[in-house]
């Protein structure tokens, strides 16, 4: 029997996966805003290792190829594919990738339900079996999981501990008990122990608290987190709790955390609603952390808290206001594909 393991985001990597936004989604209203940052990010990650692009169609693919290449770009990093989507947050929709002690992949693919039910998933929900019968993921390795479950949710230390958040968790799966859906993620998962969080939150999100915008693994038993240390802010108490409770974790050697805490970015407001502007949605790909960065003094110190968390790593800042207008941020958008998992990649 094949030993399966979930690696750590920061191990090699054979590509990330994105969705380029177009005016059939809800990006339509601000869509010239979002395409700059994409630009920006498919941009960086062509840097480092290939980028696997889903467009909607043909018209879709030439606008999205002649930006990048307007923008230098490497297109030749770039592998288009062709596939209808709802929403570009593939963080959640694309699959998580299991690897086995060969290195061959097994590609989980959860139910998406677009968040508890908030959005229409349909599209998205087919998106990895669509992946698959284009030839970009294996057919023979997809393993549909019966389990609401966003990719967003969850972090591992490639080592078996998973970290998530009861609050997002419970959401979706609101009739089971934490016992019960505690032994399907560490079945499906392959992991050894789950850490759960109770506090944290951020105005403007509709994930229910996932764990890529408050707390991140990180090499070296690391956890760089989302603090607020302003008394006013109305995130103070809860971000506040959430930082003990990381204080209290130990490793599965029961030692504590080293933590990393990320400075609070000042409140970005569209037409009176409060966004979610978090560094923690960072982005680690092969040689680099790509970094959400809001236009605010805060995102230098941001940026020194990551270098000093990656010190192995760039870090690359990559403007992300236009994508908090959806509630998201860059790490939402992208899905990572081990190394060795695509045989052509």
């Amino acid at each position: 029997m094949p030993h399966w393991r979930f690696p750590a985001e920061w191990e090699p990597q054979a590509a990330i996966l994105l969705a380029w936004p177009h005016a059939g989604t809800d990006w339509a209203q601000r869509l010239a805003q979002v395409e700059t940052t994409y630009l920006a990010l498919v941009g960086a990650i062509t840097r480092f290792q290939p980028v696997l692009l889903c467009v909607a169609g043909e018209q879709v693919e030439q606008r999205a190829r002649e930006l990048l290449t307007q923008a230098d770009a490497d297109i030749t990093a770039i592998r288009f594919i062709r596939i209808d989507y709802d929403d570009t947050w593939l963080r959640d929709s694309g699959p998580i990738t299991l690897l086995d002690d060969s290195g061959a992949p097994r590609f989980l693919d959860f139910r998406f339900t677009g968040w508890g039910g908030k959005f229409e998933a349909g599209r998205d929900d087919a998106l990895i079996a669509g992946l698959a019968e284009r030839g970009v993921l294996r057919a023979d390795a997809v393993q549909r999981v019966d389990f609401a479950l966003e990719g967003g949710a969850i972090e591992t230390d490639g080592r078996g501990t998973l970290l998530s958040t009861w609050r997002c968790l419970a959401e979706r799966h609101g009739e089971d008990a934490r016992e019960h859906v505690t032994t399907v993620l560490r079945d499906s998962l392959r992991q050894q122990r789950v850490l759960w969080l109770e506090h944290g939150y951020l105005e403007g999100d509709d994930t229910d608290a996932h764990i890529d915008t408050l707390a991140r693994l990180a090499p070296d038993d690391a956890i760089v987190f989302q603090s607020c240390d302003d008394p006013a802010d109305s995130h103070y108490a809860e971000l506040g709790a959430m930082a003990d409770e990381i204080a209290a974790l130990r490793t599965d050697e029961g030692q504590p955390y080293r933590l990393f805490p990320l400075p609070w970015p000042q409140p970005v407001l569209d037409e009176g609603r409060r966004l979610a502007a978090s560094y923690a949605n960072f982005l680690i790909i092969n040689g680099a952390v790509l970094m959400p960065a809001y236009g605010d003094p805060a995102d230098e110190r941001a940026a020194a808290v990551l270098a000093n968390a990656f010190s192995d790593r760039q870090i690359i800042q990559v403007p992300c206001r236009p994508l908090i207008w959806q509630n998201g941020s860059l790490h939402c958008l992208t899905m990572q594909i081990p190394e060795g998992a695509l045989a052509d990649v």
